[in-house]
């Protein structure tokens, strides 16, 4: 008989338990054949929403996980401010994604791997709402291989 596989578990309401959450999100995008980012928004210790990337699926290039998770937590709390939520998100969110935290007046924003290509700290100017504590490289090894096997496996 084979051994199981060990999966790791993390303390509820740790930053690595929430980042295992937006990581399970990435592998349904991944399922779908979607670049694997997952997102999802806590407040109060609470998940109130989950996304991942569907830019192909709704042939929408705004559709990244970062915008589909506002959406459904603004949606959750019935009103279009984040200021005591935090976004844990699998990649350095873009340009758009900042911009649109920054909207939301986002308490706080924890990812994974960096952006080298897209991120939004490329850009010299702080794009992030003035009060938005970020926190990077959490779980940032597990992230990135999601993305770089995705990325791998496109190319053959």
């Amino acid at each position: 008989m084979q051994a199981m596989p060990k999966r790791l578990s993390y303390p509820p309401n740790s930053i690595e338990f929430f980042m295992s959450e937006a990581l399970k999100e990435a592998q349904i995008a991944l399922e779908k054949n979607e670049v694997p980012v997952g997102a999802i928004v806590v407040c109060e210790n609470r998940i109130i929403a989950r996304a991942h990337n569907l830019t192909e699926t709704l042939n929408d290039v705004t559709a990244h996980a970062e915008m589909q998770a506002f959406t459904a937590a603004a949606d959750y709390l019935g009103g279009k401010y984040l200021d005591e939520c935090i976004l844990y998100v699998t990649l350095e969110p873009c340009v758009m994604c900042a911009g649109a935290a920054y909207w939301t007046q986002l308490g706080k924003l924890v990812y994974g791997a960096d952006d080298e290509k897209r991120g939004y700290r490329l850009i010299p100017q702080n794009l992030l709402h003035p009060n938005t504590e970020v926190l990077s490289d959490i779980m940032a090894k597990e992230c990135g291989q999601l993305l770089t096997d995705f990325f791998k496996r496109k190319r053959n």
